[in-house]
Protein backbone atom coordinates (compact mmCIF):
# COMPACT_ATOMS: atom_id res chain seq x y z
CA UNK A 1 0.00 0.00 0.00
CA UNK A 2 1.44 3.37 -1.05
CA UNK A 3 1.79 6.04 1.64
CA UNK A 4 -0.86 8.76 1.53
CA UNK A 5 -1.51 12.10 3.20
CA UNK A 6 -3.61 11.87 6.37
CA UNK A 7 -6.14 14.39 7.66
CA UNK A 8 -5.85 14.84 11.42
CA UNK A 9 -7.69 16.99 13.96
CA UNK A 10 -5.80 19.33 16.30
CA UNK A 11 -6.39 18.55 19.96
CA UNK A 12 -6.00 22.23 20.96
CA UNK A 13 -8.03 24.20 18.40
CA UNK A 14 -10.08 21.44 16.72
CA UNK A 15 -9.04 22.41 13.17
CA UNK A 16 -8.22 19.69 10.68
CA UNK A 17 -4.76 19.65 9.12
CA UNK A 18 -2.92 17.46 6.64
CA UNK A 19 -0.11 15.20 7.81
CA UNK A 20 1.73 14.84 4.50
CA UNK A 21 3.66 11.83 3.27
CA UNK A 22 6.86 13.90 3.56
CA UNK A 23 6.11 14.74 7.20
CA UNK A 24 5.33 11.08 7.89
CA UNK A 25 8.69 10.07 6.43
CA UNK A 26 10.43 12.76 8.52
CA UNK A 27 8.74 11.44 11.69
CA UNK A 28 9.79 7.87 10.82
CA UNK A 29 13.39 8.93 10.10
CA UNK A 30 13.58 10.53 13.58
CA UNK A 31 12.14 7.44 15.27
CA UNK A 32 8.92 9.23 16.24
CA UNK A 33 6.13 6.71 16.62
CA UNK A 34 3.08 8.93 17.17
CA UNK A 35 1.37 11.25 14.72
CA UNK A 36 1.27 14.94 15.66
CA UNK A 37 -1.74 15.83 17.78
CA UNK A 38 -1.52 19.60 17.15
CA UNK A 39 -1.78 21.57 13.91
CA UNK A 40 1.34 23.45 12.74
CA UNK A 41 0.02 26.76 14.15
CA UNK A 42 -0.63 25.31 17.62
CA UNK A 43 2.75 23.52 17.56
CA UNK A 44 4.47 26.83 16.76
CA UNK A 45 2.56 28.62 19.51
CA UNK A 46 3.49 25.92 22.02
CA UNK A 47 7.16 26.20 21.07
CA UNK A 48 7.00 29.98 21.37
CA UNK A 49 5.32 30.06 24.77
CA UNK A 50 6.50 26.77 26.21
CA UNK A 51 4.56 24.99 28.91
CA UNK A 52 4.07 27.90 31.27
CA UNK A 53 2.55 30.45 28.90
CA UNK A 54 4.03 33.68 27.59
CA UNK A 55 7.39 34.72 28.96
CA UNK A 56 7.23 37.37 31.66
CA UNK A 57 9.42 40.37 30.88
CA UNK A 58 10.67 42.95 33.39
CA UNK A 59 11.53 46.58 32.78
CA UNK A 60 15.07 47.64 33.63
CA UNK A 61 17.59 50.38 32.93
CA UNK A 62 20.76 49.33 31.10
CA UNK A 63 23.81 49.71 33.34
CA UNK A 64 25.97 50.65 30.34
CA UNK A 65 23.97 53.02 28.09
CA UNK A 66 21.12 54.00 30.44
CA UNK A 67 18.32 53.01 28.01
CA UNK A 68 15.14 51.41 29.30
CA UNK A 69 14.93 47.76 28.26
CA UNK A 70 13.05 44.56 29.03
CA UNK A 71 14.70 41.42 30.34
CA UNK A 72 13.32 37.89 30.95
CA UNK A 73 14.40 37.85 34.61
CA UNK A 74 13.64 40.00 37.63
CA UNK A 75 16.51 42.47 38.14
CA UNK A 76 18.13 42.40 41.59
CA UNK A 77 19.63 45.26 43.52
CA UNK A 78 23.38 45.51 43.08
CA UNK A 79 23.49 43.39 39.89
CA UNK A 80 23.99 45.17 36.55
CA UNK A 81 21.42 44.66 33.79
CA UNK A 82 22.28 45.31 30.15
CA UNK A 83 20.12 45.91 27.09
CA UNK A 84 20.54 43.48 24.18
CA UNK A 85 22.99 45.71 22.30
CA UNK A 86 25.25 46.34 25.29
CA UNK A 87 25.12 42.69 26.37
CA UNK A 88 26.23 41.59 22.90
CA UNK A 89 29.03 44.18 22.90
CA UNK A 90 30.28 43.00 26.32
CA UNK A 91 30.15 39.32 25.27
CA UNK A 92 32.16 40.06 22.12
CA UNK A 93 34.82 41.87 24.17
CA UNK A 94 35.13 38.86 26.52
CA UNK A 95 35.55 36.35 23.67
Amino acid sequence: MAPADKTLTCRDCGKTFVFTVGEQEFYRSRGLQHEPSRCPECRAAKRKYGRSGPRVMYKAICADCGKECEVPFEPREGRPVYCGECYTKIREQQA
